[in-house]
């Protein structure tokens, strides 16, 4: 059972899909990643989401950012967008992330941030989950030591 599902938009996202598995691999995090386009492929983005057990969606996208959004209009479950740059300096798809209707809320992190993402999704998981919360307790606990 995964506990967080990573969709992204494209192959091209491979980079920021490795930064949100790395992280959540060290931290033993159970996870599923999936490129499914929410504009080419929309029934098989909803199959997947109405039918998967992640407790946090992160949906990592480019351009247009649809991704995330789509995911949410789509569950109850928190979803989080992890906005690339691919054009515009990535505002274009941060704008698109953030802007969501009433009703149909994204959390995102910065811009090609994967890293932030991955710890936001460890930080809704360790409300019921001890072990994550002591895992991401040490993690802080670690910059010190940097």
């Amino acid at each position: 059972m995964a506990k967080v599902s990573i969709l992204a938009g494209s192959k091209s996202d491979q980079k920021t899909i490795d930064e949100v598995t790395l992280f959540l691999k060290e931290n033993g995090i159970i996870f599923d990643a999936q490129v499914i386009s929410a504009h080419r492929n929309r029934k098989q983005l909803e199959d997947y989401v109405m039918n998967s057990d992640a407790d946090v969606f992160i949906g990592i996208a480019g351009l247009a950012a649809h991704l995330p959004g789509a995911v949410a209009s789509m569950t109850t479950k928190p979803v989080i967008g992890v906005p690339l740059n691919a054009k515009l300096g990535g505002f274009d798809s941060l704008l698109s992330i953030v802007q969501m209707p009433p009703g149909v809320p994204v959390a995102c992190v910065g811009i090609d941030n994967g890293r932030n993402a991955a710890i936001l999704a460890m930080q809704i998981l360790a409300l019921k989950d001890p072990s994550i919360k002591k895992k991401l307790e040490n993690y802080r606990k670690s910059w010190s030591t940097k």
